[in-house]
C-alpha cells in the first residue's frame, strides 16, 4: 500500500529510533528531564517565543492556549473549517468555555475586516465578547494552504487594535515556512501563542508543543498538569523530536516537491486536480468532477493500493506526502490513481 491518507502516517526512521534508544531522561513533571528541557527550548527559539512547553498531542496544546486566552461564555474568532472549529471535539466549549464564531474563509483565510466585524462590541451589557482570534497556518481543510506574510500581519493587527488575544494553529507550520521560503519566527513570532506538531511532516511518533511567553507558559504549565499531560521519563518522546528538527525540517521541501509531481501527473492524466492549490503536501482531488461517489473512489483505490483519505468537504479526497513516501511511491502512484479513477469513466 501506498500510504497518502496522511502525514501522520510517519514511523520513526532508524536514526529516529536510535535516538529515543539513547534519550537522556529525569523527571519531567518536575522539570529535570534533560531532552524535554532541551526541546522546548530550541523551539521556543525557533518559533521567535520566550519560552514551550512539551505536550503529548497538538490537540492539547490547542485547548490549553485558548483556556489561557479568555473567560467561560468568552468568544472565540476562527474560520469556520479550522482543525479548532471542526476537529478537537467541541474541546473549546468543554474545556475553556468559549463560544465559537466560524467564519467563512477564502483558502482557509480571514480578512481584517471579517474580524473586525465579528469582534465589535455589543450594545448590550450582558452579551458575550470576542477575546481571542485563532488563526491555522497551513490550513488543513483547504487543502494545506499557507498564508502570505502580508495577509497575516493585517489580521493579526487588526486582531491587536480590538484588544484581542491571537493564537496560531501551528500544526504544520514548518511546512508553511518552507513553502515561504522564510524562518518559522517570522510567521509565529507575531502571536501570543503558537502550536508546532511533531508527529505530522517531522515524522515523531507523537508530541507537540506551545510556545508564548513566560509568562503565558507558567500558566500553560499549570493548565498541562490539569489536562493529564504531565510526563515522566518524557525525554524518550522529546529526543525524536530533537533527531527531527536536525534531521527532517529541510526536508520537508521534498514533500512538497512529490506533492507537486504528483498533482501534475494527475492533472496530465485527467485526474481533476487543482494546481493552483498545491502548496505544501497536500493533493486534493474531487470524486464528484470524476461522476464518482467518494466512498466508491476510495475503495477503488484501495484495491488498486493506495490510501488516500476524506476531507470535511464531502466529495473531496486528498493525498498527503510525508517521510515515508519516495520518489518512486509517487511514480507509482501516478500510474495506480488515474487507472482506479478513470476506469470506465466517459470523458
Amino acid at each position: 500500500m501506498i500510504d497518502l491518507r496522511s502525514d501522520t502516517a510517519t514511523r520513526p526512521t532508524d536514526g529516529m529510533r536510535r535516538a529515543i534508544a539513547e534519550a537522556h531522561v529525569g523527571d519531567e513533571q518536575k522539570r529535570e528531564d534533560p531532552s524535554v528541557n532541551e526541546l522546548q527550548a530550541r523551539v521556543a527559539a525557533l518559533l521567535g517565543q520566550e519560552a514551550a512547553i512539551f505536550l503529548p498531542t497538538a490537540t492539547m496544546a490547542n485547548q490549553i492556549a485558548l483556556k489561557l486566552h479568555g473567560r467561560p461564555g468568552d468568544v472565540l474568532i476562527a474560520e469556520e473549517t479550522a482543525h479548532v472549529v471542526i476537529y478537537e471535539y467541541g474541546g473549546t466549549a468543554a474545556h475553556a468555555g468559549l463560544m465559537t464564531l466560524g467564519l467563512s474563509g477564502d483558502r482557509g483565510r480571514l480578512t481584517p475586516e471579517q474580524v473586525s466585524v465579528a469582534a465589535e462590541p455589543s450594545t448590550k451589557v450582558a452579551d458575550q465578547r470576542v477575546t481571542v482570534l485563532a488563526l491555522e497556518d497551513t490550513h488543513n481543510s483547504s487543502g494545506g494552504r499557507v498564508w502570505p506574510v502580508d495577509e497575516l500581519d493585517a489580521v493579526v493587527s487588526t486582531a491587536r487594535g480590538l484588544g484581542l488575544a491571537v493564537h496560531l494553529d501551528g500544526a504544520r507550520l514548518l511546512n508553511a515556512a518552507t513553502a515561504l521560503g522564510v524562518e518559522p519566527a517570522a510567521i509565529s513570532a507575531r502571536f501570543d501563542t503558537v502550536t508546532l506538531c511533531l508527529s505530522k511532516g517531522l515524522g515523531c511518533p507523537l508530541g507537540a508543543l506551545i510556545a508564548g511567553s513566560e509568562a503565558l507558559m507558567e500558566r500553560a504549565w499549570r493548565e498541562k498538569h490539569l489536562f493529564g499531560g504531565a510526563m515522566r521519563q518524557a525525554g524518550i518522546v522529546a529526543a525524536a523530536g530533537l533527531y527531527a528538527l536536525d534531521h527532517h525540517v529541510e526536508r520537508l521541501a521534498e514533500d512538497h516537491a512529490r506533492a507537486r509531481r504528483l498533482a501534475e501527473s494527475l492533472a496530465d492524466a485527467g485526474v481533476p486536480v487543482e494546481l493552483e492549490q498545491v502548496e505544501t503536501n497536500f493533493v486534493q482531488i474531487d470524486a464528484a468532477h470524476l461522476g464518482l461517489g467518494r466512498p466508491d473512489a476510495l475503495s477503488r483505490l484501495a484495491d488498486a493500493g493506495v490510501g488516500l483519505s476524506t476531507t470535511i468537504h464531502p466529495t473531496v479526497m486528498r493525498a498527503v506526502t510525508h517521510l515515508d513516501v519516495t520518489d518512486d511511491d509517487i511514480k507509482r502512484a501516478s500510474e495506480l490513481i488515474p487507472e482506479a479513477l478513470l476506469a470506465g469513466v466517459s470523458a
